[in-house]
């Protein structure tokens, strides 16, 4: 349900100076936004309006929120869940979002954590709601994506560029690692795009507001070992596997790899038959014996799916390959 831009604000004065930062108590000035750790004021109530009705959030639902900021977001998610945890870094915003809902009788549903999203302990949640700083975009995104027990959705606002790429598919330019990692892992939908101009102070680029679902039961692989496999691939997305993967840099990291796996297995298992004490493997061998497969020979990174990544990491460790991040 992608639509044009949701444009700037209209006017109001009370309603303008709650929505920008000021409190709802009346009279406070606007807190300046520390850009250098991501703030920008989501300022624009038809937008969160949109992101809220967007995330379907349920009457029994625990909401997590990170950076609610002044509260803008914060106060239309009590609206409708039964409870909100916001976790928020700035001690000042922890006041201000307190405050914003002082007198409301729906206080209660309210919980402040005041700490890094990326340090605290996440707590239980049905949705998580964001409107994320942009430096932690990546590395949140991916906390959510591993984070147990499973949630029902996430909906979170990215820049325009990174949101794009979650959902790039192959042969698209974005297509990157970002993608493919993301992708395996959960399932994701473009909702909105907002334009710069409804921030407080506005950023150099637009943003997009994303649904993202955890894939339950997740896919049957160990994801570091995926995630190793799939770095190498997209360090040169546009070569051929065999061009990239027969180059004498990775060969002798392949090597390595290959001979502390086995290594560590022969101490659990003498009987390794992928490599013994006395016969090195001939890693080139092995990696030219995989990608030589129909399958792969002239596959490149940037034109791979899911399915061929899946199919690729299986083949190298039935040679006894593996992959570290």
């Amino acid at each position: 349900d992608t639509g044009p831009p949701l444009g700037p604000m209209g006017k109001g004065n009370k309603r303008k100076r709650e929505e920008e930062g000021g409190s709802s108590g009346g009279g406070s000035m606007l807190l300046a936004a520390k850009t250098e750790i991501g703030q920008h004021f989501l300022r624009n109530p038809e937008i969160v309006t949109a992101i809220v009705e967007r995330a379907k959030i349920e009457a029994t639902d625990v909401v997590l929120e990170v950076g609610p900021g002044t509260g803008n977001l914060t106060v239309r998610l009590l609206e409708v869940a039964k409870k909100v945890v916001a976790i928020e870094m700035d001690r000042r915003m922890v006041r201000e979002v307190t405050k914003r809902v002082e007198g409301d009788p729906r206080r209660h549903r309210l919980e402040v954590i005041q700490g890094d999203a990326l340090k605290v302990a996440l707590p239980y949640f049905d949705v998580c709601v964001a409107n994320l700083p942009y430096q932690i975009s990546s590395a949140f995104l991916f906390t959510l994506l591993k984070h147990r027990p499973f949630f029902r959705s996430a909906v979170l606002m990215f820049q325009e560029e990174f949101a794009a790429r979650l959902s790039a598919r192959p042969g698209d330019d974005l297509y990157c690692r970002l993608s493919v990692n993301t992708q395996l892992l959960a399932k994701v939908q473009q909702l909105i795009k907002v334009g710069r101009n409804n921030f407080r102070p506005p950023p150099k680029v637009d943003s997009r507001v994303v649904r993202i679902e955890l894939r339950n039961p997740p896919p049957p692989v160990d994801f570091l070992e995926w995630d190793g496999l799939v770095k190498l691939a997209f360090n040169r997305k546009n070569k051929t596997l065999r061009s990239l993967f027969t180059t004498k840099a990775l060969l002798t990291q392949l090597q390595t790899s290959y001979d502390t796996f086995h290594a560590l297995k022969r101490r659990r298992a003498p009987d390794d038959p992928y490599a013994s004490a006395d016969r090195p493997a001939n890693v080139k061998a092995i990696v030219e014996r995989v990608l030589d497969d129909d399958r792969f020979r002239d596959k490149r990174a940037a034109k791979m799916d899911i399915d061929d990544f899946l199919a690729l990491l299986a083949a190298f460790n039935e040679a006894g390959l593996h992959f570290t991040s």
